[in-house]
């Protein structure tokens, strides 16, 4: 028999904070030593937080994890957002822009959610649910830039830019000058591929 056990949003304000720090720590050990090898208590130590503290938010290790993915799924989600709600003002290279710019500011978040999702058993479901997400957005985006888009054409592009997209992070950690040339590259093929559009 199992249980469902999910984290405890904080009330407080100084809870929220705890909350923000075990997540920082959870994020950083399981990027550092992967999932399994990360304890619970060395999670609590790095975070400053009592172990009962702790396990009062997160029951589980897999608490944690989900929460982290929930995150990272929140925080692009929302920056798309805002990119569709500015999208009608801008040329198709800023809109190329603002989306690498995107990947660059939650490629962190993004390394630790891509390893957390892929050690789950509904691995596939999360994927699944982050990718049609994305590709729904920037879909979104590209017909408020572009409205003689249909929406298959949109989610088309949505699903080609997404993957030339997933390409920034891995370019980002790189050698910082070559990281710079490959991402301008991008830049430069997002912006071309979204112009051949309009």
């Amino acid at each position: 028999m199992s249980t469902a056990l999910s984290a405890v949003a904080p009330k407080r304000q100084r809870g929220r904070l705890r909350v923000d720090a075990i997540m920082q720590a959870g994020a950083a050990l399981f990027a550092e030593k992967g999932f399994d090898a990360a304890t619970m208590t060395e999670i609590a130590a790095r975070s400053d937080t009592a172990i009962g503290s702790l396990y009062r938010f997160f029951p589980t290790k897999e608490t944690l994890a989900d929460a982290l993915i929930l995150r990272y799924g929140e925080l692009l989600f929302a920056g798309l957002d805002e990119i569709i709600a500015g999208s009608a003002g801008l040329s198709s290279q800023q809109l190329a822009d603002v989306l690498v710019d995107l990947m660059l500011r939650v490629r962190e978040e993004r390394s630790v959610a891509v390893a957390l999702v892929d050690r789950q058993d509904d691995a596939s479901g999360r994927r699944t649910a982050l990718k049609v997400g994305t590709v729904e957005r920037i879909a979104r985006a590209l017909r408020v830039q572009n409205d003689r888009l249909t929406e298959a054409q949109a989610e088309a592009m949505g699903a080609v830019l997404l993957h030339l997209l997933k390409s920034v992070p891995a370019f980002a950690d790189g050698n910082e000058a070559v990281a710079e040339r490959m991402i301008a590259e991008v830049r430069k093929m997002a912006g071309a591929y979204i112009a051949a559009a309009v």
